[in-house]
């Protein structure tokens, strides 16, 4: 049997450079091989927790479409939909709800990351602004995983609870109705972290990011703006500390990586280094912004290309729906 590679992401705007890296790069890489059978999807409802005016919700969604399209994405061998577009997820999503503890959720690491917040900003009520969207963001996300069997799923470490979670609770459905329906997810892929602006995780919610289609003098500009410290050219730098030696080995070749390292170790001005590391990304990202700028112009191609793999996920889904269904007394 094909080993089942799923990967999700959220339309929050144009994706980043760490979106490429963490997520949109190792998912590819992983299609590659022609055991694999591979999903994509646009994670649309998860997406409404925070973003809730529908024009901007349908052009991110055409922004995270044609991004992966733009990056080497084959429709021919990767099933991508929109998650809206396949109802028995959202089917799955209650069913999976019934047999989730509440205690499960309230230790969910984004969810206490806004109590948090508020007690900190001395709220009374600690669950201000947090709506049941985000409380209950790991179940559709189990859904997401489980409707498809999926073996393996690309994630960055931060989303690795998500992973425990969906297992907990496909191994809770599995007891219940004395089943082996539900398939926990069996690797979690870890994926490399890209660093923002500033030296954080690279972060739209943070604004450290670097959009990964902006034009040319955009992108020149906002690398012009990366956090440096105030060492003379001449004097010998750490590359492991450098947040432009970071971007620039997650682009550049191997040859390209140990001669700016060793120009590190030398001696070397950061408006240089940022000179090389803009070269470096505008070498990568041209080709792609052309494809990235003709579909962006063609959204019906777009829809086109989303229809077709929701009916192809809807036709992979239906019958593993039809037997949870069955198995939970609905017929």
């Amino acid at each position: 049997m094909s080993k089942i590679i799923l990967t999700g992401i959220k339309p929050t705007g144009m994706p980043h450079l760490g979106n490429y890296i963490g997520a949109i790069q190792p998912a590819l890489e992983l299609t590659a091989d022609s055991s694999v059978e591979s999903y994509l999807f646009v994670a649309d409802y998860h997406s409404l927790t925070t973003v809730q005016k529908a024009q901007d919700l349908s052009e991110m969604i055409y922004q995270v479409s044609a991004a992966w399209l733009a990056c080497g994405l084959d429709p021919e061998k990767t099933i991508i939909y929109r998650q809206s577009d396949i109802p028995e997820l959202f089917e799955l999503n209650w069913i999976l709800s019934c047999m989730t503890p509440k205690g499960l959720m309230n230790r969910g690491h984004s969810y206490k990351a806004l109590v948090q917040a508020n007690q900190q900003a001395g709220r009374k009520n600690l669950d201000s602004g947090i709506n049941m969207g985000v409380y209950n963001y790991p179940i559709l996300m189990s859904a997401d995983i489980l409707l498809f069997s999926a073996d393996e799923v690309p994630v960055s470490e931060d989303q690795a609870q998500h992973l425990e979670i969906t297992r907990d609770i496909a191994l809770k459905f599995n007891h219940v109705f004395k089943t082996d329906l539900l398939k926990p997810p069996g690797t979690l892929v870890k994926t490399q972290l890209l660093p923002g602006l500033d030296g954080e995780k690279m972060s739209k919610s943070k604004n450290n990011h670097v959009p990964l289609f902006c034009s040319s003098k955009e992108l020149k500009k906002i690398i012009m703006k990366i956090k440096t410290d105030s060492s003379a050219p001449s004097e010998p730098k750490n590359p492991e500390k450098s947040i432009l030696f970071s971007m620039y080995k997650a682009f550049a070749s191997k040859g390209n990586i140990e001669k700016l390292k060793q120009r590190y170790q030398q001696g070397i001005g950061w408006g240089e280094v940022k000179e090389l590391l803009y070269v470096c990304l505008e070498d990568h990202l041209l080709e792609k912004r052309k494809v990235y700028e003709s579909l962006m112009m063609d959204q019906k191609r777009i829809d086109a290309i989303l229809n077709e793999g929701a009916k192809k996920a809807r036709e992979k889904a239906k019958p593993l729906m039809q037997k949870i269904r069955r198995t939970i007394g609905i017929s």
